[in-house]
């Protein structure tokens, strides 16, 4: 399920509201933790089996240690809902490496829009750009000002920070009025649930915004096209072997049932935890990682959501 993990221990847990807490890992004995740029996550493997990926909160390790944010999801399947329920100071987990499907790009202006717990990697990349002398704008949406967490960390920004409030306004933020009038070369940076992202990918089409990126923490279901699930040939090169995928369930689950050690974490195609290259084979990408350059240049996949669709794929691994 992970390679390269790394053992750390639960120091704090702090609740900022009532469905969001702080944890923090701190290494065990003489370790020390990867350091990472703002906008990584690691995946946490939690005492009852399931693996979640969280965004690292900061510019780097908070004093060697590891900062989370998690939301307490209500349709939890055991993730979020473990952590706010079971999970104590002193505990042992295993982590993985920091990784960044979500970089900051170098600009002299930034605007980021967060979405309830999609705050927690925004924070870290706006404090970033600020220290780089960049102008930044953050807007923080949630559902009601009981419901914000971090508020403390948001107001040391000594940036243009706002807030908006469905329960004071009366409906969601109108993302398309408060993304107009920046200049032509801003970043425009959006983290939060679905139907933010949603009106965040409008506003950016219909303003005709050139710099977008958005981080996603669940997966968006598409449609699988005519043809798509069909049975293929796979081989794997460095080993040599090959494997039928009957075109049911994910190419992961297949791997996985013949034995095969791959990384994996999240089963819906936002993590990234398992990339794999591909050396040949025409792909239908299904996942919220890969930009379109990447799609197009088809050397590589999320193999928990991406199909084949072509009667023989070539793995490099």
């Amino acid at each position: 399920m992970g390679i390269g993990l790394q053992t750390v221990r639960v120091t704090n847990i702090t609740r900022h509201t009532p469905s969001i807490v702080s944890i923090d890992l701190a290494p065990v004995g003489s370790d020390s933790l990867q350091a990472f740029d703002p906008g990584a996550h690691i995946d946490v493997h939690l005492p009852n089996g399931l693996v979640r990926s969280y965004s690292l909160m900061g510019t780097s390790a908070y004093s060697g240690h590891y900062r989370l944010g998690v939301l307490h999801d209500r349709q939890s399947r055991g993730g979020s809902a473990f952590i706010h329920q079971y999970l104590r100071a002193g505990v042992l987990l295993k982590v993985s490496p920091p990784r960044n499907n979500f970089p900051v790009a170098s600009a002299k202006h930034a605007v980021f829009i967060a979405g309830g717990i999609g705050i927690t990697p925004l924070i870290g990349m706006a404090r970033q750009l600020k220290e780089r002398g960049a102008a930044v704008e953050l807007l923080y949406c949630a559902r009601s000002e009981g419901e914000m967490a971090f508020r403390d960390e948001l107001e040391g920004l000594s940036g243009r920070v706002s807030y908006h409030f469905d329960d004071q306004q009366g409906r969601p933020p109108d993302l398309q009025s408060f993304m107009q009038g920046f200049p032509a070369d801003t970043h425009f940076y959006c983290c939060g649930p679905a139907p933010m992202l949603t009106a965040f990918d409008q506003a950016c089409s219909s303003l005709r915004i050139r710099h977008s990126h958005t981080e996603r923490f669940s997966g968006v279901v598409t449609p699988i096209p005519e043809g798509i699930g069909k049975g293929h040939q796979v081989i794997l090169s460095r080993s040599g072997k090959q494997l039928h995928h009957d075109g049911q369930g994910s190419l992961l689950d297949t791997l996985i049932a013949t034995g095969h050690n791959v990384s994996y974490s999240c089963r819906e195609g936002v993590c990234g935890a398992c990339e794999v290259s591909v050396l040949e084979g025409a792909l239908e990408h299904r996942d919220a990682v890969l930009s379109a350059s990447e799609r197009a240049s088809g050397k590589t996949m999320m193999i928990c959501v991406s199909r084949c669709t072509s009667d023989r794929l070539v793995l490099d691994m």
